[in-house]
């Protein structure tokens, strides 16, 4: 009952108040359009190919926007008939589709009651199915009651948290894949597959970075238990919408039914004729390749782990170290952290010799002061607002502090952890400990192509662009030596999202997949030469040493940009 009246009311909302945004762009108002020809083998590979009977399927899509998916649809249902006449109501089924946004929906009814007029329906039935099969509605929230046997879309990407508490309540009571910061779009593919039929497909065009971060654990859980992906093409390196996206797809494919084997592809270029190239090779396997490239996997992954979707031969050599090595923080007394998040740079980072009181400011390293290995000082600090128990400061006790904040006032309350924090609206977003400053900890910045590992010898708390690693049972330097190694970088590269330019995020939850030998496991001069080779930034030697130290003879080639020196 509360669903049904909550759906009603979302429905009397303008589009404005709850948009959710249309496609990859995270615009609320404008439509990304797929481009062609990745449609026509999105639809070649989901198996709605008009080559088949398509009388008797059904077939939805969630977010149409101007109907990109749903207009060749229809055409290509229309052709599989052979001239076979449907009545209006044996057609009304076969097809459904949403969109929040009015306009949206307008628009598609007109292209639709073209396409159904130039296959022959009257104008009366043409005008009452097309406004059947589109429906203005939030595809999170409607009911449709019934399988689909097709379902196929880009689904809209946006932060959950971006959206309203009401809203946000209501989609994480639906739908137990939004975990963490999840991006709607995971409630999107959870809805899709519940929507399935017997022998129903999902196909999505979608940003993939739910297959291996920690927000897509329960999605990840749920397909390898109930469902089987079929096929799985990454979209990296090619643009496959109208206009530029910063976004990161992937099609993929998931069945109700357990697939032998799931192919693996990438496209290289995107151009109509790869695409074509890779549809016949994955729908015919027998077709030469041309340079395509796909791989098949003979058994997929269990439970909510990571797809780590490296080549077979990658992927024995990554278990063969997860086997034989532990994860970097196992023994206990070695962490990865990211740095300090304010919620206004501008405001809480300031130069080490402003006028307030001395010890609310914490020197502080950002990313751009690291160059070569070496940290350079650029006399940065970042306020604290914190005790060093628990809770804020009084600013009573603070003058000179209150009299900045008071000037700064209008941009400090504006943040979201001020409107929560009414009582402390000064306060950083995270916590200041003013210890961690003293403690050898391992710099890591968060984006760059391989791992920059720089040491600071305890002079610095870091800022939220880069992650640490501290250690009370490694040699710090002798750490820093394997973590900068290529075969540290391997295990990153495997589990991290790739971005363009071959660039990698190197977060806390990949950081953690390091695998590493226990100290003691290394000779003493094995161990030396490390140490030196890491002070001397000595790359090519680190990684020599460091396949002595996983007692390895070499990795398999990945492509990386080697960013160390």
């Amino acid at each position: 009952m509360r669903g049904q009246l909550f759906m009603n009311w979302a429905r009397s909302l303008p589009t404005e108040a709850y948009e959710y945004g249309e496609r990859s762009s995270g615009e609320t108002h404008g439509v990304v359009l797929t481009k062609e020809h990745i449609v026509n083998m999105i639809l070649d590979i989901a198996g709605y190919r008009e080559c088949k009977d398509l009388s008797n399927s059904t077939f939805l899509e969630p977010s149409c926007g101007h109907g990109a998916f749903l207009l060749p649809a229809i055409q290509r249902f229309f052709a599989s008939l052979n001239g076979r006449v449907l009545k209006a109501k044996d057609l009304m089924p076969r097809f459904l589709a949403y969109d929040i946004n009015e306009e949206h929906v307008s628009i598609t009814r007109c292209n639709i009651l073209k396409v159904l007029i130039d296959n022959g329906i009257g104008l009366s039935d043409a005008k009452t199915l097309s406004q059947t099969w589109v429906q203005r509605g939030d595809f999170l929230l409607e009911c449709a009651y019934r399988k689909f046997d097709f379902i196929i879309g880009n689904p809209p990407y946006i932060r959950i948290e971006q959206l309203s508490p009401m809203l946000q309540s209501e989609y994480r009571n639906r739908y137990s894949s939004l975990f963490d910061r999840a991006d709607l779009y995971v409630a999107f593919i959870e809805n899709g597959l519940d929507l399935l039929s017997d022998n129903g497909i999902l196909t999505y065009i979608c940003a993939d970075r739910w297959i291996l971060n920690k927000y897509g654990s329960p999605l990840r859980r749920k397909i390898t238990k109930d469902f089987g992906v079929c096929h799985y093409i990454d979209l990296h390196n090619v643009s496959p919408f109208e206009s530029e996206v910063i976004a990161y797809p992937s099609i993929f494919s998931i069945s109700t039914k357990q697939s032998k084997a799931v192919k693996v592809a990438a496209l290289h270029s995107g151009t109509p004729e790869e695409c074509a190239t890779l549809t016949e090779m994955i729908l015919h396997p027998r077709c030469p390749g041309n340079g395509a490239d796909i791989d098949e996997y003979s058994t997929w992954f269990k439970g909510s782990e990571p797809w780590v979707l490296v080549s077979p031969e990658h992927l024995k050599v990554l278990r063969d170290l997860e086997k034989k090595y532990e994860p970097l923080e196992s023994d206990g007394n070695t962490k990865v952290s990211i740095g300090v998040a304010s919620g206004s740079d501008n405001v809480y980072i300031v130069e080490r010799n402003l006028d307030i009181e001395a010890d609310r400011l914490v020197p502080l390293v950002k990313r751009e002061d690291l160059s070569s290995g070496q940290i350079m000082d650029a006399n940065r600090a970042i306020i604290n607002t914190f005790t060093d128990g628990k809770g804020t400061i009084n600013l009573d006790e603070y003058p000179k502090l209150r009299a900045y904040f008071a000037k700064n006032e209008t941009i400090i309350k504006k943040r979201h952890v001020a409107k929560k924090n009414p009582g402390s609206w000064f306060r950083t977003i995270d916590r200041v400990y003013p210890h961690l400053v003293t403690m050898p900890k391992l710099l890591i910045p968060d984006i760059a192509g391989s791992n920059e590992v720089v040491l600071d010898e305890g002079k610095y708390y870091p800022h939220h662009n880069l992650y640490y690693v501290t250690s009370s049972a490694w040699d710090m330097e002798l750490l820093g030596g394997l973590l900068s190694s290529r075969v540290a970088l391997f295990f990153v590269w495997s589990y991290a999202v790739k971005m363009r330019g071959k660039y990698l995020r190197f977060q806390a939850q990949y950081l953690r997949r390091i695998c590493v030998p226990k100290p003691e496991s290394m000779s003493k001069k094995l161990q030396g030469s490390m140490r030196t080779a890491f002070r001397e930034r000595d790359f090519e030697a680190l990684d020599a040493l460091s396949l002595k130290a996983y007692a390895l003879d070499a990795l398999p080639h990945f492509d990386f940009v080697d960013t160390r020196k």
